[in-house]
Order: structure tokens, then sequence, then C-alpha cells
């Protein structure tokens, strides 16, 4: 059945081959905002999206990393492009993304991924938890506006900066996929440079579909962000600030990088409005680059420290008494029969889980839906995983928990606007209309 994945794929390509307008002389029309659809990959459990680059365009499927410090992309194989530019070393490009490498010397053809006097950088792959040396450049990538409810014209910058990565890291990532999509806080990440190139505000929203079937949505630049039936799901949104981690939680990094991930100040947990007891505050906050909140687009299920994780599933099975538990089901720890379990608006009936935040009445509320993971007809486990005794940062929050939620990252203002689940305003982030054009 064709998905509105494979539908705003026929409009985006219509468009481009319709509308010769739409290249690179293209000046007069500035975009209210850009468009990108993410699908869920069903083996992997990764979000997907699609960006076109290269002359001619050549369509890529990139893994999105939330964190990541910028896309890279294989370059070894059979990278072809009238417009591929190397970034030379001491340019404004090297500077911009904080290159402190210079290939001086390429010992083969050269190529995009290698050219002499070429800014190096460190591509990394959180899946598989690999980096590589990279080289630094630029190519044309056009992507469609959007003016926050319906999808606009194709637009293109000429100039972005991305990483040629190798083949070998691709190792782990969903089939058919060429590299990373990164949104991390950098100057060079998607988001940095779309807002550069247009002149829109510094934000970006992710809205992650629950359904292998079904398109969810990312928006670059302000709201509205409109979703069937006419709801802006950026109406209600509540904010929290967004921490800076001085320390690079990535793979490897250059010395002084702070973290591109998305921080933010969890003080403590509840479960059915009741704190949590036994939590060690302490892991809480970031200390010289460890412990703290993170947000992960490539880690499936949140990830809890050990002794927070024993804390939140003891006390969340004991607000579940009245439910037998089952043998754990892998990778989670705590599963329990689900024929004895209602069903909600937002998913299973279970009590709800709230992450607080700058104070008792700021909150992140996990429903069930987001709780709660199906393992089969008769098992439900709860979607947290015990991440071990000594961990970088102390609560990733996975993307199973952030689906059907709409999350704005404010960069300029450094907060996070989130919804919490949209299914209480009776829709998901499948809901916006790919298909019809302003």
């Amino acid at each position: 059945m064709a998905s509105s994945f494979q539908h705003f794929s026929l409009l985006f390509f219509s468009l481009l081959f319709l509308s010769p307008s739409l290249g690179l002389a293209q000046t007069s029309f500035r975009p209210k905002g850009l468009l990108l659809p993410v699908r869920k990959d069903p083996s992997t459990l990764q979000y997907i999206t699609q960006l076109n680059q290269r002359t001619p365009l050549v369509p890529l499927n990139l893994t999105l990393d939330l964190g990541g410090q910028f896309l890279w992309v294989d370059c070894d194989q059979g990278y072809s492009s009238a417009t591929y530019r190397p970034a030379r070393c001491g340019s404004a490009s090297c500077s911009l993304g904080g290159s402190q490498a210079c290939t001086t010397e390429c010992y083969s053809a050269a190529r995009p991924g290698c050219n002499n006097n070429t800014c190096g950088m460190l591509p990394y792959n959180p899946v598989i938890r690999t980096s590589t040396g990279g080289d630094l450049g630029s190519d044309v990538v056009s992507v469609q506006s959007t003016d926050g409810k319906n999808p606009g014209r194709v637009v293109s910058v000429p100039q972005l900066l991305f990483v040629c990565g190798s083949t070998s890291l691709l190792k782990g990532l969903a089939g058919g996929v060429k590299g990373m999509a990164g949104l991390g806080r950098t100057k060079i990440s998607l988001p940095a440079q779309f807002s550069a190139a247009f002149s829109f505000p510094r934000k970006f929203a992710v809205c992650l579909s629950s359904s292998t079937r079904s398109s969810g949505v990312m928006f670059f630049g302000n709201g509205p962000y409109m979703l069937l039936p006419n709801i802006d799901a950026s109406a209600s949104l509540i904010y929290t600030p967004l921490i800076v981690n001085p320390v690079s939680t990535a793979g490897s990094y250059f010395p002084g990088e702070a973290s591109s991930d998305y921080f933010i100040g969890v003080k403590s947990i509840n479960i059915s409005g009741k704190a949590v007891p036994n939590i060690n505050a302490s892991l809480l906050t970031i200390h010289q680059g460890n412990g703290g909140t993170k947000i992960s687009t490539v880690t499936p299920y949140t990830v809890l420290e050990t002794s927070i994780y024993k804390a939140v599933t003891v006390f969340f099975r004991a607000q579940l008494s009245g439910v037998p538990t089952v043998a754990a089901v892998a990778p989670f720890g705590l599963c329990f029969n689900s024929t004895n379990i209602g069903s909600t608006r937002v998913g299973p009936a279970v009590p709800s889980i709230d992450l607080v935040l700058q104070s008792e009445s700021v909150y992140w509320r996990i429903f069930g839906a987001n709780s709660m993971v199906q393992v089969s007809d008769e098992v439900l486990c709860l979607g947290f995983v015990d991440g071990g005794l000594n961990p970088r940062t102390s609560i990733v929050i996975g993307g199973y928990q952030i689906e059907d939620n709409l999350l704005q990252f404010d960069l300029a203002a450094s907060r996070l606007g989130f919804s919490s689940s949209l299914l209480f305003r009776r829709t998901t982030c499948a809901n916006f209309n790919f298909t019809s054009n302003a």
C-alpha cells in the first residue's frame, strides 16, 4: 500500500521535473519553513528521512540523528556530482565546521571524499559507536518548503556543508540508508544551515510517527505545525530550558568541543503523581560531561542508569500491583500480562510517568502509548532499558517515548517546547498533509 512517504516522493519529483524555475536561480521566493518526511524502519526502529543532493539530484535515505553534528554521506560508492566542492584547509567553511585537521595529501585520484588540502572531520555512527576520518565539502541540496500547513515549492541550498564518510560507517544502519542527518547543536547541522540559508528563525520541530506504514514529519522554521484535522501542534507547547553539556558526547571529537546533543534538566521522576524514591539526584546533573538527561532519535527506547532503572521499575510495578507480571522479554526487564490491562485514548491504562523539569508544575508526562511496548498478543513490557552502572549519560530519552509527541527545538532561545502525547488532541504525527499543495 502506498504510504504518505511515497506520495510525498512522487510529489517531490513531479515538482522538480515540472518546474524548471525551482533550481539555483531562484532568488525571489523565500520560504517560511522547510519540510522533511520521517518514516520508521520496522527492522532497525531507526527514523529515516530523505534529502535530494548533488547535480544531477540524487534522493538519499538518511538515518535521523537528533544530536548528530552534521550531515554525513557515504562518498565511497559512486558519489558523482558537478557541484561538489571540497572545503579547503584554513577556509571559512572549515572554521564554521570546527575542523582542527587537514588532509594534506590524498593517495588516489581526486574525488568527493578524497582531495588534497581539505579539512578533516570525524563522522560518527552512534548505532555501532564508530567514527572514521572524513572530509568536509559542500553540494547542492533541494528540499520542500512549507507554510506549516501544506507542502510548498521545492527550494535549493546551493552549497550545503556535509562530510564524506566511508561505506564501512553505514554498518548497523537501515537498508538503503546512505548516511546520517545530523540535527545537533553545531553551526553546520541541518537546522543551522537551513535557517542561515533562508533567514528563518533558528527553530525546528520533530514529530515521529509510531506507525511503520505512515510517515511523521520534521519542520524547519517557526510554526504553525498543522496536523489533520486542522490542529496546530505548536499551539499548546510546554517549555523547558535546553542545557549545554560542555564536553562532547560524540564517539570522537576535537578538543574543547561542547556536546551537540540536546540535554534537558530532569529533576525527579513521578509515577501516578508520586515521587519515585531512591533516585540519586547527583546522576541527574552534568559533571564534567557525565550524567544528565538527553533526547535521542537513534536510541530506540529510553535508557536509564541502573540505580534509576531499578527505582523506576520497582515503583511502577507497585503502582500496577493488580496486574500479574510475566517473564521479561529482552531488552525490557518488566513485563505484564496485557489481558489484565485496559486501553485508553492515550494507550494502555497504566500509571503515567512524569519527568519533572525546572519545577514541580513543569513535567513531561509519558502515557501508556509511549511507556508500554506490545511484544506479543498477551504481553506488554515497560519500554525502558537498563543502561548499566556507569553510562556517559544517566537518562537517554529514546525514540519510542517521543513518538506522536511534537518537540520544538528553539536554538535562539535555547529551549525545548514539548506537547506530550498528541493522541490526547485526537491527532498523531502521521497526520501532516503531504499530498495537497498550497
